[in-house]
């Protein structure tokens, strides 16, 4: 059934305020989000959802941003995966990727939506295959099925509010969160521009920086340890890969989370504590 032009035409000024929200961020500092104490008592970290909205259903409870405000909340990858609509097999991610609009429109400055590979995949029609289905094309069955005629208005919409996601947000004394981190930082370096200059849209295409930084999946020690040289961090928070228990410590700099499964983590970080790796970990608390 296709949704009315009042609810197609309420979803498309989402986005567009979620957009104008992520550009006007307090302490958006070029591509990143920088935190500090006068503007935040804590921010809750969470892992990648592709589609689950039990999960997200549980993070907007525990996070709770009514009642706590000064309580920051990041969020990551939400398109491609859960449920599918019964008619044409098409994908109901895009749902979530309205709702994660909706929270960034209703609490502008307290909600946090990193750039990550399958949105990015959404921006540039880079395709994304699984168990031989191309996710991508799933994703637009699934908008079709709502939107009918309108799915390219809508489609039209979101992209800007993609496009304009931070890369990453930074805690004071030393935590800095991005959905992944790029392979051989210690070998061949990495253009850490892209978090200080306007992004154009060549930039966001295959084989760039962002796109790196995005898909990267290079957990080796040296590798963590000049990404995190290089950001001036001692710790690195991520989403992007799997994780069989919620969560995994690849390396001595780096901390994974994974919000898609059963056993779901989360972890609240003080913004004026600088904590350690271990500490952090100490702090992983699951879902449900």
């Amino acid at each position: 059934m296709v949704a009315s032009i009042e609810y197609i035409e309420s979803i498309i000024a989402t986005y567009q305020q979620a957009a104008e929200a992520n550009l006007q961020t307090a302490g958006r500092q070029g591509n990143v989000v920088c935190l500090d104490p006068e503007t935040a008592d804590e921010v809750m970290v969470t892992g990648d959802l592709h589609g689950h909205r039990r999960n997200f259903n549980a993070i907007r409870k525990i996070a709770n941003l009514d009642q706590n405000p000064r309580r920051h909340l990041i969020l990551q990858e939400v398109c491609h995966g859960g449920p599918t609509y019964p008619t044409n097999g098409g994908c109901m991610s895009h749902t979530l990727l309205e709702d994660v609009a909706r929270l960034k429109a209703q609490y502008p400055d307290r909600v946090h939506f990193l750039l990550g590979n399958h949105e990015l995949a959404e921006l540039t029609d880079y395709p994304i295959q699984k168990n031989r289905q191309l996710l991508n094309l799933l994703f637009r069955l699934g908008l079709h099925e709502i939107y009918g005629p309108a799915t390219e208005k809508v489609r039209e919409a979101y992209l800007p509010f993609i496009r304009t996601c931070p890369l990453a947000l930074r805690l004071p004394r030393g935590i800095f969160i991005s959905h992944s981190l790029p392979e051989d930082v210690d070998v061949k370096g990495f253009d850490h521009t892209v978090f200080t200059r306007p992004l154009k849209p060549e930039d966001f295409m295959e084989h760039t920086p962002v796109f790196e930084l995005v898909w990267g999946r290079d957990y080796r020690q040296e590798n963590a340890q000049a990404f995190a040289r290089l950001v001036h961090a001692r710790v690195l928070l991520n989403g992007h890969e799997p994780c069989r228990e919620g969560y995994e410590k690849p390396n001595d700099f780096q901390i994974i989370l994974d919000c898609c499964g059963e056993k779901a983590c989360y972890v609240m970080l003080p913004v004026s504590e600088g904590l350690t790796q271990a500490e952090i970990v100490e702090r992983i608390r699951r879902l449900r």
